[in-house]
This record gives structure tokens, sequence and C-alpha cells, in this order.
């Protein structure tokens, strides 16, 4: 069986105004003589903080700001949306016409390299509440040039009482930062995808494993139990192929390609590693949209 981050801009705006001073008669001194001030300097955003700013204009209707932070080029993976700047910022545009006014709840952000990747709960325009997961990619430019995004309705708490947001915030070890990349690649490989499944026990501390997957209880036995209800459903979950794995600190996000129960399927899965054990787990599932119905040609990964 196989399966199984409002934007405080740091606008550190380091004004600090200088008076000359001296003994000099203030009506020979020329105006730089008389008062020297430096201009308000405006810190470059980070990556996290741009990509929370372009996710904020959804809620705003910020059409100038989503501009600025877009490259010419921007690549949209998101299946049910138009390519480029244009055809974001149209988004823009036709949310902040809309009745009900969008809301965006950033939950978790982490950059790794030139991307960031962020769990949000998103109410477009009323249409009801999803968890997503975001990925943005960053050209050489600052600009943002690329996106993936998984999205799920959001559910009821799991027979453990968990969300599929709540849990641990904080980022930790990030000096072990590609220790539990490659941790997590090797789970995909022995278990995710079934390889060598009896290595299973390796990847947890016993029992001990946080899950927020809406339909499955915490621990690796909450796990075994939803994974043998849908084998007796004749319901098979596979990933195929693992198309990225971000991380930062104790947090790894790896993107796959499968299917479940048959359907094209895509996984997003937020692992939080501890001591070298996986040590809690969100995810959202996509089905992949038939082709017919995409409204770019980049595709969903």
């Amino acid at each position: 069986m196989k399966k199984i981050l409002s934007l405080t801009m740091a606008l550190a705006m380091i004004g600090t105004a200088l008076t000359g001073c001296g003994s000099k008669d203030t009506a020979t001194q020329t105006p730089a003589e008389n008062t020297q001030q430096t201009a308000p300097v405006q810190q470059e955003q980070s990556q996290t903080e741009k990509a929370l700013a372009l996710i904020n204009t959804f809620a705003t209707g910020d059409t100038d700001t989503a501009h600025s932070l877009l490259a010419d080029g921007y690549i949209q993976h998101n299946l049910a949306y138009g390519t480029g700047a244009d055809a974001f910022i149209g988004s823009v545009e036709y949310l902040a016409s809309a009745d009900v006014k969008t809301t965006v709840n950033n939950i978790r952000a982490f950059e790794d390299g030139d991307k960031v990747f962020m769990q949000t709960i998103y109410n477009f325009a009323g249409a009801g509440e999803q968890v997503a997961f975001d990925i943005f990619r960053f050209d050489e430019n600052g600009k943002i040039a690329e996106h993936w995004d998984n999205l799920a309705a959001l559910a009821e708490p799991n027979p453990s009482g968990h969300t599929q947001t709540d849990g641990t915030m904080d980022v930790t070890d990030l000096d072990k930062t590609e220790e539990n990349r490659e941790l997590v690649k090797k789970f995909l490989y022995d278990v995710m995808q079934g390889n060598n499944l009896d290595k299973t026990p390796d990847y947890f501390d016993g029992n001990n494993y946080i899950q927020h997957n809406s339909g499955i209880a915490d621990g690796v036995s909450g796990l075994n139990a939803a994974l043998g209800a849908l084998a007796e459903q004749g319901i098979s979950m596979v990933y195929d192929e693992v198309h990225m794995v971000l991380a930062e600190g104790n947090f790894v996000l790896a993107v796959s390609e499968g299917t479940f129960g048959g359907t094209p399927t895509s996984y997003y899965d937020l692992w939080r590693v501890e001591n070298g054990k996986i040590a809690e787990h969100w995810d959202v599932m996509e089905t992949i949209a038939d082709q017919s119905t995409w409204q770019n040609q980049n595709g969903k990964f």
C-alpha cells in the first residue's frame, strides 16, 4: 500500500534625521549646511514577506502590489487559472468585485532556496474555506516567477481531535535541514512508494505520530487502520512520482503524483521531523483535473 506562511512587511523604516549644528551664521548657510537629513530607507522584503503580500492581494484587491511582485513571465500550475501575471491580476480584480470579501489566513510559511512554501486557509468570495499548500519560486530579480498549489475543503477535526492546520508551529533544527530532507526522501521511497515496507518502523518513534489528515487517527496504528479500511474497500493510494521535496529545519514538504482509487491525484505532504524520526503530518490531496478543462498547459507539476 502506498501513501500514505498580516504580512508584517518589515518596513523597518530606518529614518534618522541629522540636523547640522555649529557656530556659522544661518543667514550665510546653504540649506544643506543648515539641515542635513537622511531619507527613510526601506529594507528589501524577504521572499516569505513577498509571498505573503501576494496572497494577501486576494483579500485587499491591491493590483498594484500584485503587479510589483510578479515576474512578467509568471508561470501558473493551478490548472483552474490562466498563466501569466495578467491572469493573476485579473483574478485579484475579480475577487475584489465580488459581493463577499475573500479571506486569507496564513498558518505556516517556510523558505528553501528560491522557493517559499506555505499552508493557508482561503475563502474565495464566500465559496467556502479551503486548506491550501502554495509554493512560489522566485527569479534572480526577486520576482515571483512560478506557482504550484494543492487545495481541499476545510474538514471537521479528525478522530484524534486534530484539525488540518493546528499543531506545532516553531521552525527549529535549521542545521538539520538537509538531513531531514534526506530522511523524508528515503521515507517516500521505502514506505509511500512501497519499495521497502519492512523499514516502516525505522521512521517512527514507536507509535508516536501526530496526524492531521481529517480521516486518520494519531499513531502509526491509526495510519495502519486507515490503510486497512481502504484496502477492504478496494481503494488503493499510489505514489508514482515525487516531484519536489522542500525543507526548512524540522519541516519537510513533499509534492508527489499518483492515484487514489485509480483517479489521478496530487499529494502534498508536510512532515515534521524530531530527533531523526517522523513525528507529525499534514496533507492536502487534490484530484488532478482532466486536461480538457485546463486553463493553462503548464501541467500540475
